[in-house]
Formats: structure tokens, sequence, C-alpha cells
């Protein structure tokens, strides 16, 4: 089964906020994206709302018509938010709110009870439940006791070690995704995937869901055209099956 793409429109929300207006029109860009053969649409709003507002998540809401998944720390304002909205799918991640990006996975023995809480709360609105994490196949057994659906694997360490040395970068996820299959768990990825990487990744990890993409997908819409670059992005997820 082919995997998902989630197109992450944050930074077309920072080029809009750059400006103090609505060009680029963010909920256009994501009906856009969808038309272009985008899987889903990622948001990931942060307190001071640098680029996706509350305003914009309310919006999207109602025209989305894949896969919405938010992102975020779990703050009592973003479980508010989350359980307004009821997108398909909320993937927590452990964020300071002065965060530029996701640059960790969650530490599961740590922030157990607090992620038990928070995913049971989620499930109880019918919201599938995603957990940044790791790629460290010992983490599975721990990030059980917490019960999501799926883990998201932080990629960031796979796209640094690629170009040099692409086997050994890729290992640590292959057998973390293995694990996580066994266990019932769901597969997604994001974090620094790109047109270079992404392929070899989607090709080597087992039972990938969904990969998420924005940095390097709006960046490379500059060159090749917004939906061109969306059926590039595909065109590596279809070569991978």
């Amino acid at each position: 089964m082919k995997t998902k793409l989630s197109v992450n429109i944050n930074k077309i929300a920072t080029l809009r906020n750059a400006r103090g207006h609505q060009v680029p029109d963010v909920i256009l860009w994501a009906q856009e994206i969808e038309r272009f053969g985008a899987d889903g649409i990622t948001v990931h709003p942060r307190p001071d709302e640098r680029h996706i507002t509350r305003n914009d998540v309310f919006a999207l809401k109602k025209v989305v018509t894949t896969e919405f998944n938010i992102e975020g720390y779990p703050t009592p304002d973003f479980m508010r938010l989350v359980e307004a909205v009821r997108p398909e799918q909320v993937t927590l991640v452990p964020d300071a709110p002065d965060a530029i990006t996701s640059n960790a996975g969650w530490d599961t023995v740590a922030h157990r009870s607090m992620l038990i809480d928070v995913l049971t709360q989620l499930k109880s609105l019918g919201i599938r439940t995603s957990v940044f994490l790791e790629p460290d196949e010992k983490q599975i057994d721990d990030v059980l006791h917490v019960s999501p659906d799926r883990i998201e694997l932080y990629t960031e360490s796979y796209a640094r070690g690629f170009s040099d040395d692409r086997e050994s970068a890729i290992k640590p996820f292959i057998n973390t995704a293995k694990r996580a299959s066994e266990a019932g768990l769901g597969v997604n990825a994001g974090h620094d995937l790109s047109l270079e990487n992404l392929s070899y990744f989607a090709q080597h990890v087992p039972g990938l869901l969904e990969v998420s993409i924005g940095h390097a997908l709006v960046s490379d819409a500059l060159r090749y055209g917004m939906e061109n670059t969306v059926r590039l992005y595909q065109r590596c997820l279809e070569h991978a099956v």
C-alpha cells in the first residue's frame, strides 16, 4: 500500500504573516494542494501564532476533504482547540513554546502519566492519535504504556546522515518501524524529508503509513511550482511501492 503524503502548510502561513495580510491565502492553498493530489493537510499551531493561527485551524476544518492532522504540544489551549475542531489525527510533539521547529521525540517514561491522560481524552473524541518519537526500537515498549494509535518517527537524523551513509542512517528507522508494527502501532514519519531522500526512506521503512512534509516541499515549490512539486513527492512514494 502506498504511503500517504500529508503536506504541512505552516511555511505558507509564515509567508502570509510576514506581510500581515491574506496573501498567500492559506485556506485556498490547502484546497489547491489537495486538488494537486496530496492525501492530507498538516498544521502545527503554536501559542504565538507565528504561522498557523487558531482562526486558520477552524477555517481549514471546514474545507479540508482529505485527512486533517494537527500537531502540537498538549497545552490546555491546544487541547481545547483540537476538541473543538475534531481533526482526523492529532500528533503530539514535545516542543517548547518558543521552539523554532520540532527538534526531539518524546521521553515517554518521564511524561507517561501526562501522555496517558491526553491520549485517553483524544481517543474519547474519536481522534486518531500519534506520538512523535526518536528512532529507537527500545522506546516502543515504553510508548506502549501510553497507547497511541501511531508513532511518528522523527527523521532529522536520517536526513542529516543520508548523503554520507544512507544505510547506516536508515537502519534505526527500519528497526523501530518493525518493532512498532509487531506491537500493533501504525508508523508515520516526518522532519526534513525531501525529494532527495524520500524514496529511499519509503522503500526501506516497513509499514510506513504516512509522511508529513512541509519545509522542503514548500521550498521546492518555489522552483517547480506547487502542483508539479506535490506530484514529484507523490511519485517518490509511488516508486517505493
